[in-house]
């Protein structure tokens, strides 16, 4: 899950690999942001020189959870430090790391500006970066050709959502449980042509 700050990401990870656990019997985890837990241990937001580390960081806890997983849902990956580099720093160095790691996910989901702004201790710039950020994680998305898809809505929609961008792929894992899918299936009927 990639997006600017404070459009839900981290409580979209959370619900999302919690409701595709219930509905599908999959093992599934949610990997935490490793720049959250950086900065609360450091006390700082990081120098241009320890972003690399971080994103690397956040991926190798990523191959972790899916060495043991059916379903990893991340909350954040690279792209977002590659982003946030290039623009504090005016260093594009970490964007062909990220580029590489975002092609090893199976989809990508970037959260919408449509949520209000809260703060959330040195890890926020504010209000006004949000869509400056943004543009730039599209570009980097388009410029290299990797798919995704918006996930807006407010609760429980923003959730439905996600779950709808995700299905298609969780139909080959599904081990023999029902629920996600009857229930996307019943929707659909209801939904007609």
């Amino acid at each position: 899950i990639l997006g600017a700050e404070s459009t839900g990401k981290t409580a979209l990870a959370q619900a999302l690999a919690d409701r595709i656990a219930t509905l599908t019997g999959l093992r599934t985890r949610c990997v935490d942001e490793w720049l959250r837990d950086w900065c609360a241990q450091a006390g700082r937001t990081p120098h241009p020189d320890e972003q690399l580390a971080i994103a690397q960081h956040q991926h190798a806890l990523i191959d972790e959870a899916a060495a043991s997983c059916d379903v990893v849902v991340c909350d954040t990956t690279a792209v977002m430090t590659a982003v946030y580099s290039e623009m504090l720093f005016n260093d594009p160095s970490i964007e062909p790391f990220a580029v590489a790691q975002q092609r090893r996910c199976h989809l990508t989901l970037l959260t919408a500006l449509d949520l209000p702004w809260v703060a959330d201790g040195i890890q926020r710039d504010g209000p006004h970066v949000r869509e400056p950020v943004d543009a730039r994680v599209r570009s980097l998305l388009q410029r290299h050709a990797l798919p995704w898809s918006l996930v807006a809505g407010v609760g429980e929609r923003r959730v439905e959502m996600a779950l709808d961008a995700v299905t298609p792929l969780l139909r080959w894992r599904q081990q023999p449980t029902q629920g996600l899918f009857t229930r996307l299936a019943e929707r659909d009927a209801r939904q007609g042509a």
